[in-house]
């Protein structure tokens, strides 16, 4: 089944160690973004994997481009023109010290394409499952409108929609994510939320703020998602990812998934991450793969869990771990040499 994620692929650039933004004299580059993660990720797990996205015509943009194709990603829908890349800095957190991410996005290729530039008919020809983020409406008003062409399209043509409503308060307000995620819910059939997300996107209460008893809330996030549900019938599935952090790099991970009226709840994962970027879209690949693969709802779950987790130890955006990798860890918790 080939599925096809849309939004925003960037130029990151991280600095070394520890180092603050301010302090640094150098910065690695890579690329990632959250529905470019999850084709890389979904590529990575032996999935037919599109994304559709503009890049500019420069060298920039032919490496985030070749970035993608070196993964196993379908990049023939990309678009290509328009004026930048997409930057974010990457500050890497340490203990009481939050990971920080700065993002220079204005004026991109992707913020500045009109919605008449993506033929959903032809970008969607194909495709059975099609994925955005709550990130993606947030890059223009022009991007909003193509997440809304291309949710049609799915919603007259019997495409399954699945979205991850991912807040982020660096790119729009809760008042403008409310009016625009609320709209888009009522063709999504399946919803990743996560952590504030319930309230910023949809002004359901289900997590009071405190990332240290984040797990200790499971009631409260089970009533939000029967909320979505209820709210938003044609939505036949939630998913969400519980977390009692601890530090910057130390805490504990669980996943939820509401299916027909059952809970299924993976175990608990105390994990010290490396890198904490990524684990969220980790989470929704491992999850599209489940479901194309026809899991049984506890399997998918915990596999979606223990792939994000995966994703805390290793660099840069993208979950490069196979399927195999991921069922032995779920099967043993093995971490051991593997020779």
């Amino acid at each position: 089944m080939k599925i096809l994620t849309f939004g925003e692929i960037m130029l990151r650039l991280k600095t070394p160690d520890h180092l603050r933004i301010v302090q640094t004299d150098g910065f690695e580059a890579s690329y990632g973004g959250a529905e470019s993660n999850v084709a890389v990720s979904l590529a990575t797990l032996g999935d037919d994997a599109a994304f559709v996205t503009k890049l500019p015509k420069n060298p920039v943009g032919d490496a985030a481009f070749n970035e993608l194709r070196r993964y196993g990603v379908d990049t023939s829908r990309i678009l290509r023109g328009g004026p930048r890349l997409g930057i974010y800095y990457f500050e890497k957190g340490s203990d009481i010290r939050p990971t920080n991410v700065l993002y220079d996005r204005a004026g991109s290729a992707l913020a500045e394409a009109a919605a008449n530039e993506f033929d959903w008919e032809t970008l969607l020809s194909g495709v059975g499952i099609f994925f955005f983020s709550g990130v993606t409406p947030a890059i223009s008003d022009s991007v909003e409108q193509a997440v809304l062409g291309a949710l049609k399209y799915c919603h007259a043509h019997g495409i399954t929609v699945i979205c991850d409503l991912n807040y982020r308060a660096k790119m729009w307000s809760r008042e403008k994510a409310q009016s625009v995620m609320k709209e888009l819910m009522q063709y999504v059939d399946l919803c990743i939320a996560n952590d504030e997300d319930f309230e910023a996107t949809l002004g359901i209460h289900a997590f009071d703020g405190d990332m240290a008893h984040g797990i200790d809330q499971i009631e409260t996030y089970r009533q939000g998602m029967k909320q979505i549900q209820e709210l938003y019938p044609n939505c036949g599935a939630v998913a969400s990812v519980l977390r009692n952090l601890k530090t910057a790099e130390d805490g504990d991970w669980m996943g939820i998934y509401l299916k027909d009226g059952h809970f299924y709840e993976s175990p608990v994962h105390t994990v010290h991450s490396f890198e904490a970027v990524g684990a969220g879209d980790a989470f929704a690949g491992a999850l599209i793969h489940g479901l194309v693969h026809q899991f049984s709802p506890q399997k998918l779950i915990d596999f979606s869990i223990t792939a994000s987790v995966m994703k805390l130890m290793i660099q840069h955006d993208f979950n490069l771990v196979s399927e195999d990798e991921i069922l032995r860890i779920m099967k043993t918790g093995d971490t051991n040499v593997m020779r």
